[in-house]
Parts: C-alpha cells; structure tokens; sequence
C-alpha cells in the first residue's frame, strides 16, 4: 500500500463490463514525508466515498483488481481506504 493525495477526478463515458459505477480519480503517490512521489496516476475507487484533496491508501497490479467489487477487472490502481490521520515518527 502507499499514500497518495486524490489531485482529480476522471469522466469515462465508456466503461469495461464490470466498472460500471466506479469512479475514476487521478491520485499523486507521496513518500514517507507526504511530498509527491513520481508522476500522478489514475485508480479506481473501491471505497465509493474519496474525493479530491482526501489522503488515501493506494494499490497496484493484482491486488488492485482483487479490491474491486467484482475482481479481477482491468484496474492497475486502486484507492482502498481513506486516511483520517497520520502520526509519522520521522
């Protein structure tokens, strides 16, 4: 998992069979102290509930698809949860 910040969003007027529904948002990976890490990317959200400016977890690859409601869709990213607050001890 990895910290992004949710920077967009993203309007598909077409969608795989089993996205229908999901939101797109364009998400910019942070490193440990939240500083933007890499080059933006665009994950599916599989909480239903982030929004721009939120603080969320991230995954790639397999475990992306593996958190969407039906699995196993074409997903590279995926938002899985919404962070509330981050007490770092660096």
């Amino acid at each position: 998992m990895q910290l992004a910040r949710v920077i967009g969003t993203v309007v598909a007027t077409v969608k795989y069979d089993g996205l229908e529904g999901i939101k797109f948002l364009i998400v910019q990976p942070l490193n440990k102290q939240q500083q933007p890490k890499g080059k933006p990317v665009v994950a599916a959200d599989a909480t239903a509930q982030a929004g721009p400016g939120e603080l969320v977890f991230i995954v790639g690859s397999r475990e992306a698809a593996q958190a969407m409601p039906i699995t196993f869709v074409p997903v590279d990213h995926a938002i899985v949860g919404i962070v509330d607050d981050v007490d770092a001890l660096t």
